[in-house]
């Protein structure tokens, strides 16, 4: 069994979205721990609505790709998923590979560790909280030093949704 993270977010519907994709997920993995929920700034126009992202821990003997493309994606579209050339664009839901155990993979179909981690603090801090002395394939840093070089003031904590998430899910 491999450990896995992976980044959930929404900013269309996501108090539906976001619980309803991991339970989904939960169909197919094993969901080990769910990170705090944060409300964030989208990326892009000021106009797209804010985001509501965290991190979910799996653990699976999917292989990488696979998840991705067997997984993640058809979650994606049975959600409403739409992928457009805007990168920032809306969504109903995003479910991301951050980091798949060892594995460093660099193709035009997957790239692991995502290297986003080091630049978007709604992938540091909640990966953080799950996993703080991890120290992805080719970094340098724990995941708990990138995570305190983001301003946790920018994002909203939400954790009545996140302690509904887990009691549904993880059923604390």
């Amino acid at each position: 069994m491999t450990r896995a993270f992976l980044g959930v977010g929404s900013n269309i519907d996501p108090m539906d979205n976001v619980p309803r994709a991991i339970r989904l997920l939960g169909r197919q993995a094993h969901v080990l721990a769910i990170s705090t929920f944060y409300r964030t700034k989208a990326i892009g126009p000021t106009a797209y609505p804010s985001f509501i992202n965290g991190v979910i821990e799996i653990e699976t003997e999917v292989p990488a790709l696979d998840l991705k493309y067997g997984l993640l994606r058809p979650i994606e579209r049975e959600l409403g998923r739409h992928r457009s050339s805007d990168r920032n664009a809306p969504r109903t839901i995003d479910l991301d590979l951050l980091v798949y155990g060892e594995q460093s993979i660099h193709s035009q179909e997957l790239v692991l560790p995502a290297p986003e981690i080091a630049d978007r603090s709604f992938l540091a801090i909640p990966l953080s909280e799950l996993a703080p002395d991890l120290i992805p394939p080719g970094f340098s840093r724990a995941v708990r030093e990138i995570a305190d070089g983001f301003d946790i003031r920018q994002m909203e904590r939400l954790d009545d949704f996140t302690e509904a998430i887990r009691k549904d899910i993880l059923h604390e």
